[in-house]
């Protein structure tokens, strides 16, 4: 075939891919205003794994306040989640799991299910081939001494009176992240009360020990070695031993101050932090210290977890927290995009995120940041004391984009807010500065390896995306640091971890994004690097898929199972902000997205793509097939028709 032929065949795919975008982009954004709530906002369910549903479960028994119908529909959901291996994994289709495998099997069997019924014994099959439930995380092992399945000496010691340490004390509470704090503060108390749960039907998961949990000599089960391992070992081992010599005045004070320090967060039906196990632990930490169930403190921590509940006709699961910020901020940026009757709604969505930006409390980011003015935005309906820059940068970036005279006031306090969090190595943490005392992940308690928030690619670039899109120059001292740092940042292999999403796919995209907008040229080595790794990753069938696994140092990065429409979006997002919008891989990419759009505008995605704590607790945003995929379709359509090359935005 002549040059001429191809030439003009190459013509007609691109008309015709142009018009099935189109008319993808309208019966998308008909389906995304479709679930527009009445006062602008949006939010959209926010799955984990099996433990959250599990724990509800398990809350519910150790109050002795149990609810057989919603059970019957958790149990249906745990058993439909169950993975091919017997166990329960942390995302759809990942590896098994034994600590949510352990609370799954135990939710299932204090509900009532038979334990010889074959999803049970292929349970505890692959339980005990993993070595049983001793080899269970240390908030599973917590969760097993609340029901006195295990003796308290089989979990690390965290003794209450660390409420009373100063902040110079190599351990303290300001130098763990805020999700710790939450869930640690309550906590301390219920670990010096070590209460047993009520459990009414008595029932116990004896069989999932393979050496009787009181003759079980080492609960050790982190892999961390060195130095700081051995020393924080020691300290527990003495703990152990010394916990009851306390004087009981002492352990009383240091009580009474966890409780006070929860009461002044509880967030009212928001609930503590915000997020599930940390108001799970003041429920259960106002129960055990006899708070009257009338008591309006306990009465709002409880009414805060049912908040959290999604409850269908066949079955029902627990969210681990709502998104109701993030999921709005980022559905404006998709609409805004689209344009048109689209971008008209988006006005109310900013006006009532207008009405949500924190300006009148001092948060636990203060320490860090003293002087400065709160002016950020929580993730959540209301967290006042935990705002997050990603958020805020999210917003800001919209209502710039939108109007920026209208909410210029509500821009000015952020940008000054997020100026305070910056890190002294130019990037940012989601909700603290500095936040890097690594030691501190080498405790007993740490084996989760998620104790910290320090500075992540993903977050600093969102923070240099706004502060470019509102017009500050590389030159600008705290702009020039944040550049550095997403320089240094960068993989050998180009791309860049992403903390919050899955994974290098993600890093990549949102760093791209903010490179471009404070004005590195598509031909910056850093910027062709990335191009490279994005390209490399892409599938067979156009899309782009990465796993929870790349978590893991020794899996593929980039790489997953399938393709998936939020992570195809990111990934030719990320290469139109590198100046890669006539590249043949994003055109691929755009008729991925729309030869996998259903008849109603909607996606199918469950895979999941964001996380919790990478290697430990994954998210599957129901949002992000919703808002991801029309935003790329969109980007794409208005760059071809402009003949442009380079995207105008911060993301």
């Amino acid at each position: 075939m002549s040059s001429r032929n191809l030439a003009a065949q190459a013509e007609i795919g691109v008309a015709a891919l142009a018009g099935r975008l189109e008319l993808g982009i309208e019966k998308a954004a008909d389906a995304l205003l479709k679930q527009q709530r009445e006062d602008g906002h949006w939010a959209f369910e926010l799955e984990a794994d099996a433990t959250i549903p599990a724990e509800y479960v398990l809350l519910k028994h150790f109050l002795d306040e149990i609810d057989t119908a919603t059970e019957a529909k958790i149990v249906r959901y745990l058993k439909n989640i169950q993975g091919a291996h017997g166990g329960w994994p942390l995302y759809h289709g990942g590896a098994f799991n034994i600590s949510a495998s352990v609370k799954a099997y135990y939710a299932l069997k204090i509900c009532g299910e038979d334990i010889d019924a074959p999803h049970m014994k292929r349970a505890r099959e692959a339980i005990l081939g993993f070595g049983g439930a001793v080899k269970s995380n240390v908030f599973t092992l917590i969760q097993l001494a609340l029901f006195g399945q295990i003796p308290w000496r089989g979990v690390p010691k965290m003794p209450v009176e660390i409420m009373h340490l100063p902040r110079w004390f190599p351990f303290h509470l300001d130098k763990v992240s805020y999700w710790s704090r939450t869930v640690i503060v309550p906590l301390l108390v219920l670990m010096s009360k070590q209460p047993k749960a009520r459990n009414p039907k008595r029932v116990d998961v004896r069989e999932l020990f393979l050496v009787p949990p009181e003759q079980v000599t080492n609960w050790y089960n982190m892999d961390r070695k060195g130095p700081w391992a051995v020393f924080f070992r020691v300290v527990d081992r003495i703990l152990q031993r010394v916990d009851g010599l306390f004087p009981k005045s002492v352990r009383q004070k240091a009580v009474d101050k966890a409780v006070a320090w929860t009461i002044e967060r509880l967030n009212g039906e928001d609930g503590l932090g915000a997020i599930y196990p940390a108001m799970a632990n003041s429920v259960m930490m106002f129960d055990v210290l006899g708070f009257d169930k009338n008591d309006p403190n306990f009465v709002i921590a409880k009414q805060s977890i049912e908040k959290l509940m999604v409850v269908k006709d066949d079955e029902a699961y627990c969210q681990p927290c709502l998104s109701p910020v993030w999921d709005t901020g980022l559905t404006a940026h998709a609409l805004l995009e689209v344009g048109g009757e689209a971008a008209a709604r988006v006005t109310a969505a900013t006006d009532w995120l207008k009405d949500r930006q924190i300006l009148d409390v001092v948060g636990d980011w203060a320490v860090k940041a003293p002087g400065v003015r709160p002016g950020g935005w929580a993730f959540q309906y209301n967290n006042a004391h935990y705002p997050d820059v990603d958020d805020t940068a999210v917003v800001v970036m919209a209502m710039d984009r939108l109007d920026h005279a209208r909410y210029k006031e509500s821009i000015d306090r952020a940008v000054e807010w997020i100026f305070g969090l910056q890190s002294k190595n130019g990037g940012w943490g989601a909700f603290d500065a500095d936040n890097e005392y690594y030691y501190l992940n080498h405790i007993p308690f740490a084996d989760h390896g998620a104790l910290l928030d320090p500075p992540t690619a993903d977050v600093s670039a969102r923070c240099l995306s706004m502060l470019a899109q509102l017009g500050y120059k590389i030159d600008h001292p705290k702009v020039t640091a944040a550049v550095d740092y997403l320089l240094r940042e960068q993989e050998a292999d180009g791309a860049w971890f992403g903390r919050w999403g899955t994974n290098y796919i993600y890093g990549t995209w949102s760093v791209l994004c903010a490179l471009n907008a404070i004005g590195l040229p598509p031909d910056h080595p850093a910027m062709r690097k990335a191009v490279a790794f994005l390209i490399s990753k892409q599938r067979a069938d156009g899309g782009w898929g990465e796993s929870g696994d790349s978590y893991w140092a020794d899996k593929p990065r980039g790489e997953g199972p399938e393709s998936t429409p939020s992570q195809t979006a990111w990934g030719v997002l990320g290469l139109m902000a590198a100046g890669e919008v006539d590249s043949p891989a994003v055109a691929r990419g755009m008729a991925y997205l729309t030869d996998t759009q259903k008849a109603d505008g909607t996606w199918d995605e469950q895979e999941y793509t964001a996380v919790g704590f990478p290697r430990v607790f994954y998210l599957r945003y129901h949002g992000y097939k919703a808002f991801f995929p029309i935003w790329a379709m969109a980007r794409y359509r208005n760059l071809k028709q402009g003949n442009a090359q380079h995207v105008m935005y911060g993301m």
